[in-house]
């Protein structure tokens, strides 16, 4: 038998279970209202902010209502509602920071402030509190398109140091700049392997089998049947062919008034006669629309949507201007993955055995990161063997072997003969694609020996603060004047029309 000695008690709380267990606390313990309006309270507020809609305040069943006036005003001009729609952590936040706050009132007063006072100055300190906070979430939501995965609470103190740091503010930088390389971002966001788009891909001709109308000549071959051509013997029908004529109807000529009946039926043609006819086969030649398989050369789908590897120079050759858009590269890398969690690893090369590994998942540990990474200044070395080979270890690993490549360095670097051939092996067996971003003035050998494209941005100087141009026409300089020493036929110069 149910025991009902504690049920009365229990149902006061029964509401619990369907309120997030991080407000039990707070929404049991605060000195403010009665307990179970305070829960019935929470759980309605929490429902409608993350549905993003802000309930009048003359439905709230906690606060008090002058309190509960003055939250509704703050949290409409903050528009906190908007900002927690579908966020579950960042709705739950809201509510502890304002139970936290007015927790508080009662020692306010213990302070000696009364008791109009106390609830403005806590009213205030959550005003002031999320005035700040919902700067800091649009400033996240500008560099990384949402919110980040672990913005609670617990983590917010740590996210806030770091959006007050100098690092963060090159972050910031780097985000404006991205709006200048509208093509890097596409490129960016075509990497990997895991479905097939709808957009055709020029590069990747396929022969496939279509099936295409024509008109064509036919042969129509049919049987006609020649009536009272000797052949075939059929059965008797009547006639005046004497040739064929029964023997009973020959017998008349030989009586002298019968063969006037003779005569008769052999001028109304109805002698009794054996009929036979034969078959010709009769050939027509006529046009008809006729269709045929015809194989042909169409574009490819473009793959997509796979894990990203990014390999960036931070060699002192990438200074300034190259550095800005070498941090721009990672910065979108990390955009992008975090916003179709796709999965983004970042190799960081200068000299030799100097390769920094970050895998660039966007919560408080991988901001962290991305912001010491594009804080500090490029120098060192270049050698992309090391990051290579890393990379090539990860794309044997089956988590990474959907993901493409991408390579952001002025070119400066070369390749040993053994590593670009186990590139090109993986090439073949997994369908690889190495895109190249080249920072830089000209091609070089070592690029075009590992990329598969490149993407010249002629105007690097301009994103260090330098209006000096490109002093050369193209970047192509190495394929226009020297194609023999190029390692692929596909990097060559397009040849001139004739």
């Amino acid at each position: 038998m149910r025991s009902l000695l504690f049920e009365a008690e229990e149902n006061r709380l029964a509401v619990l279970d369907r309120l997030s267990r991080r407000l039990w606390l707070g929404g049991l313990t605060n000195s403010q209202g009665y307990l179970e309006e305070r829960l019935d309270a929470l759980l309605a507020l929490r429902t409608e902010i993350f549905a993003g809609r802000l309930p009048d305040a003359n439905t709230w069943l906690w606060p008090s209502m002058p309190i509960a006036q003055d939250l509704h005003q703050v949290m409409t001009t903050l528009e906190l509602a908007r900002y927690c729609s579908g966020q579950e952590e960042l709705a739950d936040t809201v509510l502890l920071s304002l139970l936290f706050h007015l927790d508080f009132i009662v020692d306010y007063r213990d302070r000696g402030a009364g008791k109009n006072t106390a609830e403005r100055m806590a009213i205030e300190a959550f005003a002031e509190e999320w005035r700040e906070r919902c700067g800091q979430i649009d400033e996240l939501v500008e560099v990384f398109g949402m919110f980040p995965d672990d913005g609670n609470i617990q983590r917010w103190d740590q996210l806030h140091g770091l959006l007050r740091s100098s690092g963060w503010q090159e972050v910031l930088r780097i985000r404006r700049l991205l709006e200048r390389l509208p093509e890097l971002v596409r490129i960016i966001r075509g990497l990997g392997r895991a479905r097939q788009s709808e957009v055709p891909d020029i590069a990747n001709m396929v022969t496939v089998e279509t099936i295409a109308e024509a008109v064509a000549q036919r042969l129509d071959t049919r049987t006609v049947h020649v009536p009272d051509m000797p052949g075939e013997t059929r059965g008797i029908h009547r006639s005046n062919r004497i040739a064929r004529m029964l023997p009973a109807e020959t017998m008349l000529l030989g009586h002298p008034r019968l063969r006037l009946l003779w005569h008769a039926r052999r001028a109304e043609r109805t002698l009794l006669s054996y009929e036979d006819d034969d078959c010709m086969e009769e050939i027509r030649l006529h046009q008809a629309v006729v269709s045929h398989p015809q194989p042909s050369q169409q574009p490819g789908k473009r793959p997509e949507m796979g894990p990203i590897l990014v390999c960036v120079d931070t060699s002192g050759s990438m200074r300034c201007g190259a550095e800005a858009v070498a941090k721009a590269t990672v910065l979108e890398a990390m955009r992008t993955a975090h916003a179709q969690r796709r999965s983004c690893l970042v190799f960081a090369f200068g000299g030799p055995e100097e390769i920094v590994e970050m895998d660039l998942a966007v919560d408080s540990k991988g901001i962290e990161r991305l912001v010491q990474f594009l804080g500090q200044t490029f120098g060192g070395g270049t050698d992309i063997c090391g990051p290579l080979d890393k990379v090539i270890a990860k794309l044997e690993e089956q988590r990474w072997q959907l993901a493409d490549l991408l390579i952001a360095s002025d070119g400066e670097f070369g390749v040993t003969p053994e590593l670009a051939g186990r590139l090109n092996a993986l090439k073949k067996k997994l369908g690889l694609r190495v895109q190249g971003v080249l920072v830089g003035d000209r091609e070089t050998i070592g690029f075009l020996t590992v990329a598969d494209n490149i993407y010249n941005i002629r105007d690097w100087r301009r994103f260090g603060g330098s209006n000096v141009a490109s002093p050369i026409h193209s970047h192509r300089l190495t394929a226009m004047y020297f194609p023999g020493a190029l390692p692929k036929t596909e990097n060559s110069p397009p040849s001139s029309p004739s």
